[in-house]
């Protein structure tokens, strides 16, 4: 049983049907409708809705109904997924965008890998050869890294915004001011460097020498030129700093959350899947810089706690994409849910850097529904095909023992991870979309609903 109205759950059935499985598709049911659908006691339940709450509650639902039943349940939030795991038995959450991740950060790091994530003592590749996939430690060439830390520590004390801009020239202004006071007085007048040190903090502090110092008038006009410099550094610094207290704060002037300047990977769309992105490329030492252009969106306050630099901007503004490095960067992921902003993003990067790497987020627009036609822009990989391919093989493993443990997405095809067999072809359905309706003869008009982000 399929119980959603979305891209994936009509993916799904139309995957399980061309399977050879009887499905019955319940776009939107009330508890009633899931009772009856409950007692013919279906071999599994695939909850896929775009909302966490509704899954939950469908889920909660389904069990109460029906205790045996196996339960697979789309879940972005990973608190809800772990609850779900601990209150319901035999009940799998999945993350269309977990799924995804490593395929996408083995695209970004790598052209000949198809994915790469962590397995707790290392990074583990997945590499195509001789026809056959074969699993590798993967680390990142020397030069790479180098160039990663070098990139690093080019960006600290670059400010990319202007109150970070304002803050940096009055510090260091004020500092000028005090360092110059202070040697003066140390290398010419003599004087102890604890009381050079004192003086030069008075003028900095607009209170002027703090003795005068007779037949030198050249030090008296520069101690009044320093005071005044000093009250507009000071009106800069404090501008910067008021900035910095009341804004957003997703970029850092020192520190982790710096801009890197090179060997990064540029992230556009801050979503769940660009955020599991910028995850796991940070796991794997690999810097990144988040774009988004919504000041409002729910993740970039969990960005900011994980230490991912996040600008608020357009993707597919050219001028963004120069000023973010691009030209000096590995690669550029696209992974917006809107997909025609991703190919604008991917457009206006090759303009900036036409050699630039590129990878695409598909699989949700009517309109792009044929990824071969988006080769010339990238590395495309639709999350709809292979977060079915991962839910289908869920509710098809026989023992229920054998799960997928996970699923790697290739160009053409998806291979799911299965216990004692390793990673296992999956086919591709002739179709991708669901013709089957819970109950009746009449076809399932539900609309997708966008909420994969």
């Amino acid at each position: 049983m399929v119980i959603g109205a979305t891209t994936l759950a009509r993916r799904v059935c139309a995957s399980l049907r061309e399977g050879g499985h009887p499905v019955d598709h319940l776009a939107a049911p009330d508890d009633q409708d899931l009772r009856r659908a409950l007692a013919a006691r279906p071999a599994g339940v695939a909850v896929l809705v775009d909302d966490d709450l509704s899954a939950l509650r469908h889920a909660l639902a389904v069990r109460h109904v029906c205790d045996t039943v196996r339960i697979v349940v789309t879940v972005f939030d990973r608190t809800v997924a772990q609850q779900l795991e601990l209150l319901l038995r035999d009940c799998v959450p999945v993350s269309p965008a977990d799924l995804l991740a490593p395929t996408l950060a083995g695209l970004c790091v790598d052209p000949d890998v198809l994915a790469v994530w962590g397995d707790g003592h290392g990074a583990v590749a997945v590499r195509q050869q001789e026809g056959r996939l074969v699993e590798t430690a993967w680390r990142a060439a020397p030069a790479v890294r180098r160039r990663a830390l070098l990139g690093r520590l080019r960006g600290q004390l670059q400010p990319h915004d202007a109150d970070a801009r304002l803050l940096l020239i009055g510090l260091f202004g004020i500092l000028a001011v005090l360092a110059l006071d202070w040697i003066w007085l140390a290398g010419v007048f003599h004087k102890p460097v604890s009381t050079a040190f004192l003086e030069a903090a008075r003028v900095v502090a607009g209170v002027g020498p703090a003795t005068p110092h007779a037949g030198h008038p050249g030090y008296e006009i520069l101690s009044g030129v320093a005071m005044l410099l000093t009250v507009g550094f000071t009106a800069l610094l404090t501008a910067g700093i008021v900035d910095r207290v009341s804004g957003p704060r997703l970029v850092g002037v020192l520190g982790p959350r710096v801009l890197p300047r090179a060997g990064h990977v540029i992230v556009v769309g801050l979503g769940q899947v660009g955020l599991r992105l910028c995850q796991t490329l940070r796991q794997l030492g690999v810097p990144v810089v988040g774009v988004e252009r919504e000041p409002t969106a729910p993740n970039l306050r969990l960005a900011r706690s994980m230490g991912i630099p996040v600008v608020l901007a357009h993707g597919g503004d050219r001028a963004v994409l120069a000023r973010l490095g691009l030209g000096r960067a590995c690669a550029l992921a696209a992974v917006g849910s809107d997909e025609l902003d991703n190919i604008a993003v991917a457009v206006a990067a090759h303009g900036v850097a036409p050699d630039i790497r590129v990878v695409l987020r598909a699989g949700e627009d009517e309109a792009i529904a044929e990824t071969r036609s988006l080769l010339p822009l990238g590395l495309t990989r639709d999350i709809i095909r292979t977060s079915a391919a991962h839910v289908a093989a869920h509710l098809t493993a026989h023992p229920a023992g054998a799960v997928p443990r996970r699923v790697v997405a290739g160009a053409d095809c998806d291979y799911v991870d299965l216990p004692g067999r390793g990673l296992v072809r999956r086919p591709v359905p002739a179709g991708d979309d669901c013709a089957h309706v819970s109950g009746g003869g009449e076809r399932d008009t539900a609309q997708s609903v966008p909420g994969m982000r």
